[in-house]
């Protein structure tokens, strides 16, 4: 293993392992839904991506709410119940140092959706689509 790599690269294996591992981990606590902050009682979040940092003392996850909606509030109520997390996902995860936790909102649906609402559209479309094929001539016999 190159250890001069370059941190441009892109993430490591083992912060894709540990990532995941977290990422599953943060989805049971929220799934036992323990929490005594009002804005989480009731709300379903999914997390769509955690990442670690390389010396994996830092975790951001990617969250956004069922439905779109109080997004902001239930980052705010995560952000927090950041110590009641931490513990927890220590419990479950085998890591020496329980990673701090940092919650941002999930921007992938929406980004997905504008791609979508494009390519819906007719001007779009008439690009995108295939060309329909040429018409054959009859043959003569």
């Amino acid at each position: 293993m190159d250890r001069d790599r370059d941190r441009s690269d892109g993430p490591s294996q083992r912060q894709l392992r540990v990532g995941e591992a977290l990422r599953r981990a943060l989805t049971e606590v929220l799934l036992d839904g323990h929490f005594r902050d009002p804005d989480l009682q009731g709300v379903s979040i999914t997390v769509s991506e955690v990442r670690a940092t390389p010396d994996l003392k830092h975790a951001t996850a990617f969250v956004t709410t069922l439905g779109g909606g109080n997004v902001d509030t239930a980052i705010a109520a995560l952000g927090r119940a950041r110590a009641y997390i931490r513990g927890e996902i220590a419990r479950r995860v085998d890591l020496r140092i329980a990673p701090e936790w940092h919650f941002r909102r999930d921007t992938a649906f929406e980004h997905a959706d504008q791609i979508d609402r494009a390519f819906r559209d007719p001007k779009v479309a008439q690009d995108v689509s295939p060309p329909p094929p040429p018409k054959r001539k009859p043959r003569k016999k």
